[in-house]
């Protein structure tokens, strides 16, 4: 099924659930209900942030927007995972979704040299786990100033806004684990 299809379906229960009308989780998201609508039926393919934003606003987890209910033992390969473009290039590939029974996310996350990824955070008490694998990371957590290479890993509160930044000549490649607790 592809990804808009999925966001759509899942906006639509997560919305009814929560007892929500269209105005009401576009003034919680900052999204038009126009926008909101178009997603829900499938016509939209929104951007991450986008997805991020109507997370917070229902107090989801970002995977929780994306994740196809499937029963039993799952065996995820990375090709058949659809990618989730960063604009300036650059992707972001969900292997596991939060659930009812998992509390975390696992992503792996790919930038050109050069490009950034400005993450406006993942809601109260959300830590974020990284591990660098190829490349060079410098990453902005509010304030602070973090720079990271191939082996180097990392734990941050993650419910404000941060910026990975690939640093280096090569392309950058981590793996990252939002945990909500």
């Amino acid at each position: 099924m592809e990804i808009s299809k999925i966001i759509g379906e899942n906006l639509n229960r997560l919305r009814l659930e929560h007892n929500l009308s269209l105005g009401k989780l576009a003034e919680l998201t900052g999204i038009s209900k126009v926008m909101l609508a178009q997603i829900e039926k499938g016509e939209a393919n929104p951007s991450i942030n986008t997805v991020w934003k109507i997370a917070a606003g229902l107090r989801v987890s970002y995977t929780a927007l994306l994740e196809q209910h499937m029963p039993g033992g799952v065996t995820v390969r990375r090709k058949d995972i659809e990618p989730q473009f960063v604009e300036g290039g650059g992707q972001l590939l969900c292997y596991f979704q939060s659930s009812n029974t998992r509390n975390f996310e696992l992503f792996e996350m790919e930038l050109e040299s050069g490009c950034h990824y400005d993450s406006p955070g993942h809601g109260e008490r959300t830590e974020e786990y990284l591990v660098v694998e190829s490349g060079e990371l410098e990453l902005s957590i509010g304030v602070e100033q973090h720079r990271l290479f191939a082996g180097d890993a990392i734990r941050f509160p993650a419910s404000g806004q941060h910026i990975y930044r690939s640093a280096g000549a090569a392309p950058l490649r981590m793996m990252v684990i939002n945990y909500y607790g």
